[in-house]
């Protein structure tokens, strides 16, 4: 069995991983903001290439093994606090902790499900779905994505989990510099600053994207 800190510092490293990968995720998909025609060109053959690139498909397990961690440790952690009869109202120094910090759970939980539509509306029709190729004979991804984006509810859903995203992001930055000990009083303030800054653009980011889509796109 886990100690809570091992479990802890195991969500702290998934955490701060899975952040990272959002960073890289947000760029990549940034070409989705480009004029259509060279959208649907640059898209697909960026998603191509990542499709076919080995060392993509091994950062991709890593990817899928880092949620099913994080999700669980972070399901194990809430349960113990729950039976422990810990409620978050104060953190160890007393104050009032954010609400953010109460409910990390419920957030994780929203951002779980958000996931699993996800994966399905995109990795599983990509991988086994049938799908229309592109001028290159490739599986047409962008099709998919303005498929996709063009449906309104989904659309909400997206926006709504990105704001339940910047919530867990804040809270998770913070939580995790300080689980590691590189939480200098000297740099409290541009540590809070920049996990806000670096939270608020990812997820403002990417609930654009299908709003951009869906009022743009044919």
């Amino acid at each position: 069995m886990l100690s809570t800190l091992t479990r802890k510092l195991l969500m702290c490293l998934t955490g701060l991983f899975l952040s990272f990968f959002l960073l890289i995720h947000f760029l990549g998909n940034l070409q989705l903001f480009l004029p259509q025609e060279q959208a649907h060109l640059q898209f697909n053959a960026y998603s191509h290439f990542l499709s076919g690139n080995v060392i993509i498909k091994i950062v991709s397990y890593v990817l899928y093994a880092s949620i099913i961690l994080h999700a669980l440790d972070g399901l194990v952690i809430t349960l113990k606090n729950k039976k422990s009869g810990g409620n978050y109202q104060k953190d160890s120094r007393g104050r009032a902790s954010k609400w953010e910090s109460r409910n990390m759970g419920i957030l994780g939980t929203l951002i779980l499900i958000f996931l699993i539509i996800h994966f399905q509306n995109f990795w599983y029709v990509y991988k086994f779905g049938s799908l229309p190729l592109d001028e290159n004979g490739n599986k047409d991804l962008y099709i998919l994505v303005v498929t996709v984006f063009k449906e309104w509810w989904y659309v909400i859903i997206y926006v709504l989990s990105m704001i339940a995203l910047c919530y867990h992001l804040i809270h998770g930055i913070h939580s995790a510099v300080r689980t590691l000990g590189l939480y200098h009083p000297k740099f409290v303030k541009w540590v809070k600053t920049f996990g806000i800054a670096y939270s608020v653009i990812i997820s403002i980011g990417f609930a654009l994207m299908p709003i951009y889509v869906f009022f743009t796109a044919n």
